[in-house]
């Protein structure tokens, strides 16, 4: 919903303008009543509701009109709360804000047209209409398919996180207790598994969040730097513990072998520059 809020209040001009040129070129909307509005409804597949008030008594004279029927719920209700807020332009046009309709129950605005003794209320469902407008991205089959994937691969990456982060405590607290062998080495292996546990688990939580359970519709290059930076933050810590084992294992063991543990730490570094030269021209661009 913040989403198309968004997006909407950036084009709000552009789109304000499409809808009213193309109800001006259709012509008289009165003349649309006989067939209950389907040529409308054809033309505009984001068009969900019509319905019309008197303009004097302010009240909804005529059946609630969907695409594929009409309900008379709404017939004969007082609409003066709704025609108190409109703010018609000098083209007999006037625009609401988005909000939740009450008789459908998705995000929408409501154009309203002054036609002589009445005024025509057309709400537009704001998702179908912004991505019919090339401003999102929006194929629900599709986006059905990818989201089971996502929740699919989000879902396992976590169940995979968790199992190494509680089999390097069982392993650790195996040789603390039973086997009464502690060695440096195992002391560092648990962080190292419970760190990278973290980054799995941070990118799959931020895949759901992004591709499952808030999904985004438009790209937002902020979100995936930031998802960037954090996995490869964790990464590089995870590689700096085991730096840090490995110079301690050459140290104690093979010590004409440190030009390995060099190795192994100038390559961390240069993923630290890499990693800083990407985040300075992120914030910079």
């Amino acid at each position: 919903m913040k989403e198309f809020l968004e997006i909407y209040e950036e084009n709000k001009e552009k789109i304000d303008y499409f809808i009213q040129e193309s109800l001006k070129n259709i012509g008289k909307l009165s003349s649309h009543k006989r067939y209950n509005f389907a040529q409308l409804f054809n033309i505009f597949p984001s068009l969900e509701l019509v319905y019309i008030v008197n303009k004097e008594t302010k009240i909804q004279i005529s059946d609630d009109i969907y695409k594929h029927k009409t309900d008379s719920k709404g017939k004969d209700k007082d609409r003066s709360y709704l025609i108190t807020k409109l703010e018609f332009k000098d083209n007999n046009f006037a625009f609401s804000r988005p909000y939740i309709s009450s008789a459908t129950r998705s995000n929408c605005i409501t154009v309203s047209v002054k036609e002589g003794e009445e005024i025509i209320f057309l709400d537009f469902r704001l998702d179908i209409l912004l991505e019919k407008l090339n401003l999102i991205e929006l194929h629900k089959p599709f986006h059905s398919i990818t989201k089971a994937f996502y929740m699919f691969v989000g879902i396992s990456m976590i169940t995979l996180a968790t199992i190494t982060i509680l089999f390097s405590l069982y392993d650790f607290i195996y040789y603390l207790i039973v086997k009464q062998d502690i060695q440096l080495e195992l002391m560092f292996k648990p962080i190292i598994a419970l760190t990278l546990g973290i980054a799995i688990f941070d990118l799959a939580k931020t895949i759901l969040e992004q591709e499952v359970f808030f999904k985004s519709y438009s790209k937002n290059s902020r979100v995936e730097t930031k998802m960037i930076t954090k996995f490869l933050i964790t990464i590089i810590i995870a590689l700096s513990i085991e730096a840090l084992i490995v110079v301690f294992k050459i140290a104690i063991n093979d010590y004409d072998k440190m030009i390995n543990a060099l190795y192994l730490i100038t390559g961390v570094s240069f993923i630290l520059i890499a990693l800083s030269i990407f985040i300075y021209f992120t914030k910079r661009k």
